[in-house]
């Protein structure tokens, strides 16, 4: 691992650098982002959750200033990257918080690797996608426009190629084998992701919980940010 010039740290995963930061204190927790997002964009939400835990966030392959190869990407390539970042950071096992496409890299390394994950928080995410206008038209344009304030604006060949992978996704017939203690946070308006695909989630993984926000697919974001970090706080203090 070395030091990269805007702050952080790069590591070499399977010849991919991907860059992550640490900050905070207390029991580790790995933010895993979603779609063309990267960790610039998100650090008030990296601070608030640095209050109670020590934060490990860091750029998806195709992301911020981890490497963007074009080839295919997979979600279970992705959680390999995960994966990655804990064990050359020495972390034997975090809570995982996972948003968007992010929730299912989160969902497939608590599925292979459940040894690894202490808690589980599935933010604005689903087990699979399901075809719709916005997919195929809308996000699309997407491509390259940061979420706030990146200063690392992503290719468009890297978007389609998250993209592809969230689509080519399927675990709805393995959420029965998650033994990992879960919550489930979503917006009951969200589009990206429907409230009914969040509620098969709860009802097919073993003691699955699950608070529905007012708002869309970023609700965590704008008027419910307090509350949502509120309930993540409460959830990850608790002695399950």
């Amino acid at each position: 691992m070395t030091d990269d010039e805007q702050g952080g740290a790069t590591t070499v995963i399977d010849r991919i650098h991907v860059h992550c930061e640490v900050r905070g204190s207390g029991r580790p927790l790995l933010l895993i982002l979603g779609l063309g997002a990267d960790v610039s964009e998100h650090t008030a939400l990296i601070d608030a959750l640095a209050t109670h835990s020590q934060v490990i966030a860091f750029d998806n392959r195709g992301s911020g200033r981890s490497d963007k190869p074009d080839a295919p990407y997979t979600i279970e390539l992705m959680a390999a990257d995960a994966l990655g970042v804990l064990d050359l950071l020495g972390v034997g096992h975090a809570d995982i918080l996972g948003m968007s496409l992010g929730g299912r890299i989160a969902l497939e390394l608590a599925l292979r690797h459940p040894d690894r994950v202490d808690k589980l928080i599935l933010l604005s995410t689903s087990a699979r996608t399901i075809p719709s206008w916005r997919r195929r038209h809308l996000y699309p344009l997407l491509a390259g426009l940061p979420l706030g304030r990146s200063k690392y604006p992503q290719p468009r060949y890297a978007f389609q190629r998250q993209m592809a992978a969230s689509a080519g996704y399927d675990a709805t017939g393995r959420l029965d084998e998650l033994m990992v203690p879960t919550l489930i946070l979503h917006g009951r308006r969200d589009r990206s992701a429907p409230l009914a695909l969040a509620e098969e989630m709860r009802s097919r993984i073993p003691g699955a919980r699950m608070t529905v926000f007012p708002g869309g697919h970023l609700f965590f974001m704008f008027r419910q940010r307090k509350r949502f970090e509120a309930a993540v706080a409460e959830y990850l203090a608790e002695d399950l």
